[in-house]
């Protein structure tokens, strides 16, 4: 099951990057939320692809009206046709085609195409997660301080930790901790199921620590389908991680 996914969710990458830096319609769906032609082309694509490959799953994406009868399926697909559609948009390398499998809540197949980058990211619960073909382990640090994480800008609070480089994709950072390029990924938001559905089974295939902003267990295919933010670290930091954004986290929702 796991190859005829990423062999689907490649077509769908190689898709997409076939238009790539070229012209096509684009349009805001709300202000600062782009979208574009490709989005939804390919997002017709997976689902016809994936529902007749799996015909008794649900589904649960981006670019497709959200429909209450997936809370009744065990099984879901969660798609991202195009996650990283401003950096697709300006004609950067940092986006992916995010897919993930969800049984009863958990992600059990996750796979990120980003042929841009050359990188085919592939995970089963269980099995371990790999880039390429090659096996991922995650980092080892047990020092907050100096933690690498994927920003445009670190506030005054966090400018103890390291900027490294940033795809707009948030599941690439998230896959970025699952290969060892980053330590930490931390967002402080309300964020959607498919963005995050794929990445954090590489990310925590590949020995990582994942939850919400909160440290909580991240649950899928909820009647609302967001979480309040995403956690994703090497295990000697998560718990420093989780301490250090709770006051942000509680006033937020507070």
């Amino acid at each position: 099951m796991a190859d005829a996914v990423s062999g689907i969710a490649a077509e769908a990458g190689a898709m997409a990057h076939e238009r790539f830096d070229t012209d096509f319609r684009r349009w805001e769906k709300t202000p600062g939320s782009p979208v574009c032609e490709v989005d939804l082309d390919v997002d017709r694509m997976l689902k016809a692809r994936l529902s007749a490959l799996l015909p008794d799953a649900g589904w649960l994406s981006e670019e497709t009206a959200d429909n209450a009868d997936r809370l009744a399926h065990d099984l879901l697909w969660v798609v991202d046709p195009i996650d990283g559609t401003r950096d697709y948009i300006r004609a950067r390398p940092g986006w992916c085609v995010s897919v993930a499998l969800v049984d009863r809540g958990r992600s059990v197949i996750g796979i990120l195409d980003a042929p841009s980058r050359g990188e085919h990211w592939q995970a089963v619960a269980g099995q371990g997660a790999t880039r390429n073909g090659v096996a991922l382990r995650a980092g080892n640090r047990t020092e907050f301080a100096g933690s690498r994480t994927p920003v445009d800008a670190l506030p005054k609070a966090d400018r103890d930790l390291t900027m490294v480089d940033k795809p707009n994709s948030i599941a690439l950072r998230i896959a970025m901790v699952a290969a060892d390029e980053a330590d930490l990924v931390a967002t402080l938001r309300w964020g959607n199921e498919w963005d995050i559905a794929a990445a954090i089974l590489v990310a925590s295939e590949a020995g990582a620590a994942v939850s919400d902003a909160l440290g909580a267990p991240l649950i899928f295919n909820k009647p609302r389908p967001q979480a309040f933010g995403v956690l994703a670290s090497v295990p000697g930091i998560h718990a420093a991680a989780v301490e250090r954004l709770a006051d942000r986290a509680r006033s937020i929702l507070a």
